[in-house]
């Protein structure tokens, strides 16, 4: 196994073959788990993919479970020609973290770019390493963050649920705690289909709009938040315990196709959040 590592920045790494047609799958498995268990942020780029969503599916499934959804494994990332809700769109997605609308939250995300939209398109994945937010916060903000918890309604065609969240909870599987957040939208955005319920609980409600105001500016620092400009075969990997993640708008009618897929870990993990889901 023969590559090139390159630190992201802020946080994250690229991995690219030093030759020219490396296989994806000549990147040893266990190796791909120790980067994401240390840099929570995975990007191989350069090397020969996959032919279709099943060898992506194969691919996958190699790492662990896969949560299966109505339609399947993948969720094809494509603009719909009439869309029911924001993921079919081209507006930009809020932050958050996958699986808080479901009964078991998946471990991490595998991201594969069947085409990209072109960086003058914009369209990048967004990510944040919520672990190094906390650490890099004032002990005093962090103190007061842990006393607010959120609460978030959501209808769409896959589930109609319910979940309430503290702001600051431990990684369930490690020692350190992280940021479970779903930022709302722009209330009067009219462009953004299908609103989800939010709100806050040790907040006062006058003071609700400076304090999400406050906590997106840190979130979406520059030294806080990497965006992930796509190209075309590339392979990303994202703890979703660890880091929130969403997306830029783009231009409409740029040719943007993502496929993702969300593996449930080694330990599945039952939703601690979830108060209902229909």
């Amino acid at each position: 196994m023969n590559v090139k590592l390159t630190k992201l920045k802020p946080f994250g790494l690229l991995v690219e073959p030093v030759e020219v047609n490396t296989v994806i799958t000549s990147v040893n498995k266990e190796y791909v788990e120790r980067l994401i268990d240390t840099e929570h942020l995975v990007v191989l780029r350069g090397f020969k993919s996959f032919r279709d969503s099943d060898d992506f599916v194969s691919y996958c499934e190699e790492f662990s479970a896969i949560s299966v959804w109505p339609f399947g494994k993948v969720l094809e990332l494509v603009v719909h020609e009439t869309p029911k809700d924001h993921i079919f769109d081209n507006s930009y997605i809020p932050l958050h973290w996958d699986g808080m609308y479901r009964s078991q939250v998946p471990a991490t995300q595998v991201f594969h770019c069947v085409s990209a939209p072109g960086k003058e398109h914009r369209g990048g994945t967004t990510f944040v390493n919520t672990k190094q937010v906390l650490e890099k916060l004032p002990e005093n903000y962090v103190s007061s963050l842990s006393d607010i918890s959120c609460t978030y309604t959501r209808k769409m065609e896959y589930y109609d649920s319910k979940t309430q969240a503290p702001l600051i909870t431990k990684h369930p599987d490690k020692e350190y705690d992280v940021i479970r957040y779903c930022e709302p939208p722009t209330s009067n955005d009219a462009s953004f289909i299908n609103h989800p319920g939010f709100e806050l609980s040790g907040v006062p409600k006058e003071d609700t709009t400076q304090f999400v105001e406050g906590l997106n500016a840190i979130l979406y620092a520059d030294d806080n938040l990497y965006t992930h400009r796509w190209e075309t075969g590339d392979v990303v990997f994202s703890d979703n315990h660890t880091l929130l993640h969403g997306r830029e708008s783009f231009t409409k009618g740029a040719p943007r196709h993502i496929r993702r897929v969300q593996l449930l870990g080694k330990k599945p993990l039952d939703n601690p959040h979830l108060i209902y889901t229909k």
